[in-house]
């Protein structure tokens, strides 16, 4: 039997507290509006497209729960998050992490749903089921890379620094992109070992069509 799952409209209203809470007297207005532009784009896309493709509650746990990192760095700005401060003097680092945490956080929290995604619409199996996520994630923060550094050249760019949250390193984009290719690479070791936990269906979440199973990813 399957009924209607209410998962992401909880998910939804979720985050649209915590966003509302994090809006509130932002460290910085503007660069708080610049680190939105694509994260609201990304809710506007999901909630457009929700009744064309239906993600599994698990997907949009994971979506909801990177999306919910990054209105905490959009506040303070990546640099200034007070648990990256601490995170930088219990550990000795020499720059706030928190910024490579979320990184790391959008491939090990995203790649599932991308790999929901293909297995679902482009039938993918085997290697490919993967490898495809893997890459595309990682395709998808060097995109998100660029697009940030031409936003921030052409919308504000006294706020570039602030805004790429580069702190100084000039391989900052390209460490930024190791640790969302890591924390992909883990989550699907991950999704490897524990096959029934992370079962993607081939239908819908609530779809009637779908074969019922003892264990289910949602």
């Amino acid at each position: 039997m399957h009924t209607k799952t209410y998962a992401p409209h909880i998910f939804l209203a979720w985050y649209v507290l915590w966003w509302s809470i994090l809006a509130v007297a932002p460290l910085d207005r503007k660069d708080w509006a610049l680190e939105n532009l694509l994260a609201l784009a990304l809710v506007g896309t999901l909630i457009a497209t929700h009744r064309r493709f239906r993600f599994s509650s698990l997907s949009y746990l994971l979506i909801t729960l990177f999306m919910s990192l990054h209105a905490v760095g959009a506040h303070y700005t990546y640099a200034e998050v007070p648990l990256g401060f601490w995170l930088k003097d219990i550990l000795s680092l020499s720059r706030n992490p928190f910024d490579r945490i979320v990184h790391f956080a959008f491939g090990f929290l995203l790649v599932y749903p991308l790999k929901e995604l293909l297995v679902r619409t482009g039938s993918v199996r085997g290697f490919w089921a993967g490898y495809l996520p893997i890459s595309g994630t990682l395709a998808q923060s060097g995109l998100f890379e660029l697009v940030e550094a031409v936003v921030a050249g052409i919308v504000s760019p006294d706020l570039g620094a602030a805004y790429l949250g580069t702190q100084g390193d000039e391989w900052d984009a390209q460490k930024d992109m190791a640790a969302a290719l890591a924390g992909a690479v883990l989550m699907t070791i991950l999704v490897g070992l524990f096959p029934k936990t992370f079962r993607i269906s081939p239908a819908a979440p609530d779809d009637p069509t779908s074969i019922p199973t003892s264990v289910k990813p949602y």
